[in-house]
């Protein structure tokens, strides 16, 4: 696979960074490796992410019968703020990214910050799910595509409208609309075991 070389660095360079990391082939042994990692006893946080609802991770685990914290299930701002807060408070924490760059750096750009301020502290565990297509050799290339594309489609698919998502280029704007609010790169991790990285050999979310 033409990605393997790039996943073999990254792989070690998180490691080298205390975050643990491992490859699955598809969604289908991605999803088969979330599953076996979180206890079915744990509850779990969801950081919003079209990579973990094309692999139905939320669905899943709730199906499991155990507690799911995802803002998405919710029906009302209140309930979906409530929910973030408890996601923080979750034995696990699953999200996906915008950017991991090849030197081993996890770049993600929020609006509320519920999902970056979980990564960082709160959860014991976290487990972050990310696609080929979101690998890059650099830190500088990491966040110029959280930039340049997460931020202008996610503001698209949530109806929010900013320069951006008719610019396609981010113009650090002051609109009462922008979302990314708040540009977090992780080096590097103090707790061993807490965060790892899944690598999946096909292209997710955006």
């Amino acid at each position: 696979m033409e990605h393997m070389p790039a996943i073999r660095k990254l792989i070690g360079n998180l490691e080298a960074r205390n975050i643990e990391a491992e490859y699955a082939e598809n969604r289908t042994q991605a999803l088969a490796r979330i599953l076996a990692a979180i206890p079915p006893a744990a509850s779990v946080g969801i950081g919003n992410s079209q990579t973990l609802k094309a692999l139905r991770v939320s669905e899943t685990l709730a199906e499991r019968g155990q507690p799911v914290y995802d803002k998405t299930f919710s029906r009302s701002p209140a309930e979906a703020r409530s929910l973030k807060k408890k996601a923080l408070l979750a034995d696990w924490f699953v999200s996906g990214t915008n950017a991991v760059s090849h030197e081993g750096h996890i770049v993600n750009i929020d609006h509320s910050g519920n999902r970056v301020a979980a990564l960082l502290f709160g959860p014991d565990h976290v487990l972050i799910v990310v696609g080929v297509n979101k690998l890059v050799p650099t830190l500088d290339d990491a966040i110029a595509r959280a930039r340049e594309q997460a931020a202008p489609q996610n503001a698209r698919r949530a109806g929010f409208n900013p320069p951006c998502v008719a610019s396609g280029t981010c113009v650090d704007c002051r609109s009462p609309e922008r979302v990314c609010r708040s540009l977090v790169i992780i080096e590097g991790q103090a707790i061993p075991g807490r965060v790892k990285v899944l690598v999946i050999g096909e292209k997710l979310g955006y």
